[in-house]
């Protein structure tokens, strides 16, 4: 029998193109995939600005750059704007459902939609169930699924969030909605309602992958406040510039 060891180890990528600031190199730490991640391991990691992808489990590790930064939101500090609340109150028709992480063609076809119309021609634009399964379903950890529908809880899907479970909140992994609602803001919508859940929960933070300060497509991370940062191995309010 084999005994595994108490600590995982941990493997650097080789070097590869950015895909958020050019022309800067990126390297990754990835956990040793064979090593099997409980989600009290997890949470640890989590908190020290390790990420999940699928079953990968990894940071951001480059010689020359330190642009991402793990961030995260204190569900009961957190205020909204003005925009926000319109948000919120635009979508007051839509009911929210969290439910087990498995594969549904209701979800899937939402998927295919979203990507198709989000990422055209690269490589998130697919239509292979077993790549969707590997990104959305496969997981060692606790995770979930928020399902977004209109009118009611057997309505119609128009979103899909997926979500980790860790000791203190949750985790936003990935969004998708349906590409004809897009002026509803429905990515913003669904970290508002993952604030909602962890304060039901009596937890307390939401994290939200990385924030690169200077990448347009990351700006929207900002206009969650009070938001927090892992830098310098410790977790600190972070006040951008551009917000």
């Amino acid at each position: 029998m084999t005994v595994q060891a108490n600590h995982p180890k941990l493997f650097i990528s080789a070097p590869h193109p950015c895909p958020y600031i050019e022309p800067e190199t990126a390297s990754t730490v990835l956990l040793d995939p064979e090593f099997e991640v409980n989600n009290t391991l997890f949470s640890i990691l989590l908190k020290s600005g390790f990420r999940r992808s699928g079953e990968t489990i990894y940071r951001p590790h480059c010689r020359n750059c330190n642009a991402c930064v793990s961030v995260r939101i204190p569900a009961n500090e957190f205020t909204p704007n003005r925009a926000q609340r319109r948000t919120y109150k635009r979508n007051s028709d839509i009911y929210t459902t969290m439910v087990p992480a498995e594969f549904k063609d209701e979800h899937f076809d939402l998927y295919k939609q979203y990507q198709s119309w989000r990422h055209t021609g690269d490589i998130m634009d697919h239509d292979d169930p077993m790549r969707y399964k590997e990104f959305m379903v496969a997981s060692s950890i606790e995770t979930a699924f928020i399902e977004f529908r209109l009118n009611g809880e057997r309505g119609e899907l128009v979103g899909l969030a997926v979500c980790d479970l860790p000791d203190d909140g949750l985790s936003a992994v990935y969004t998708f909605f349906n590409p004809n609602m897009a002026k509803r803001s429905l990515g913003t919508f669904a970290i508002m309602k993952q604030l909602d859940y962890v304060r039901e929960m009596e937890l307390d933070w939401v994290y939200l992958g990385y924030w690169i300060e200077n990448c347009k497509k990351m700006n929207y991370k900002t206009s969650f406040k009070p938001m927090f940062g892992f830098v310098d191995k410790e977790w600190q309010l972070l006040k951008p510039e551009k917000s």
